[in-house]
């Protein structure tokens, strides 16, 4: 059974609420994704770390209900700022 988009987002979101996430579906099955996700958990960590921490998040639905993956990660250019924007 093919995953939404939406459910997809929602999976991601609730790993990483701060994220900025674009998804494409490249077959138009709903088995096959191109997802990008910006977050700033991504920070300090390898592009492996990366990758692992998004699978966690969609948990059991990796290789069931969602076949195909191409992730791209990404640390947001911007380094947050505090309060007085530093």
């Amino acid at each position: 059974m093919p995953m939404a988009a939406a459910e997809l987002e929602r999976l991601i979101r609730a790993a990483f609420p701060d994220a900025r996430i674009e998804i494409e579906d490249l077959a138009g099955d709903g088995d096959h994704y191109r997802v990008v996700v910006e977050s700033e958990a991504f920070r300090g960590r390898s592009r492996i770390q990366q990758h692992r921490m998004v699978y966690e998040a969609l948990g059991p639905h990796m290789g069931d209900t969602l076949h195909a993956l191409a992730l791209v990660t990404r640390v947001p250019e911007n380094a947050p700022t505090d309060e007085a924007g530093r």
